[in-house]
């Protein structure tokens, strides 16, 4: 087993695991990460970042696994949980709608350095704006979004088709635009990423069934496992910093990493 590869699967996995979950878009820096690296060619590259993608999201389900399980548990009488189920239901479908018509131009003409770079920079702008200027949201508790919310949350997460945006940004501030409090706009990202996360590997992996090799699969466990323990670490840690600090910091890395990008890696 080549170590080089190896030990680049696990750099891959931990830029995965570490930006999934924070506003700063996780496939914008596994984009110029496997530029930078060389790190397989580019059909195998597209199957590896779905399979860390599938750790990462696993990382959710461990965290918040007892909220899960008394979800599914009393779905059929639990008020709460319906409601849980049924938001969830309705922000996820403006994505996946708009992901299923636009997938391959998506996949096309958008999945680029120059992208990402300018995605990132306008992101950051937006974070700076929206922290300065949108009163603090009064919902405080996720079983307290509305229906409404929920499905501007979902179009806010449909803007994350484009690589740099970030799904975890779309969600946390859009939320936060449409009422709801900044814990609970960053819980309700989390379980927003399951569906989302969940259909969008699969689809991915239907797709590219073909080109899945007994002859990788060690090196997609390593990301995988690391994508996972990485994701898990900075999900606990988001959860306490948002209780105390804005997003500010991940506007200006935002901003800083999108013109390096456009400086170094975009052309």
């Amino acid at each position: 087993m080549d170590i080089y590869l190896m030990l680049k699967a696990v750099i891959m996995g931990l830029v995965e695991g570490a930006t999934e979950f924070i506003p700063v878009s996780s496939t914008g820096h596994l984009i110029i990460a496997g530029e930078w690296l060389n790190f397989l060619d580019k059909d195998k590259r597209d199957v590896f970042e779905i399979m860390i993608q599938l750790g990462a999201v696993l990382a959710v389900c461990v965290e918040f696994r007892q909220r899960l399980v008394h979800t599914v548990q009393r779905i059929q009488t639990d008020p709460n949980a319906q409601h849980l189920v049924r938001n969830l239901f309705i922000a996820f479908l403006p994505a996946a709608i708009l992901g299923l018509a636009f997938h391959h131009e998506i996949k096309e003409f958008l999945f680029s350095s120059f992208t990402v770079g300018i995605a990132l920079i306008v992101g950051g702008i937006l974070i700076l704006l929206i922290e300065k200027f949108v009163p603090a949201g009064k919902v405080q508790d996720i079983d307290h979004i509305s229906a409404k919310q929920a499905l501007q949350i979902g179009f806010a997460q449909s803007l994350a088709l484009i690589p740099g945006v970030s799904r975890s940004g779309a969600t946390i501030l859009g939320g936060m635009c449409f009422g709801l409090g900044r814990q609970t706009a960053t819980e309700f990202s989390f379980f927003l990423a399951l569906p989302i996360m969940f259909a969008a590997t699969g689809y991915d992996l239907l797709k590219a069934r073909d080109l899945l090799s007994l002859d990788d699969a060690f090196i997609f466990l390593i990301g995988f496992v690391t994508a996972f323990l990485s994701a898990l670490v900075v999900i606990r840690a988001l959860i306490k910093f948002v209780g105390q600090h804005s997003f500010a910091v991940f506007a200006w890395y935002r901003i800083v990493f999108g013109i390096l990008i456009l400086l170094f890696f975009a052309h």
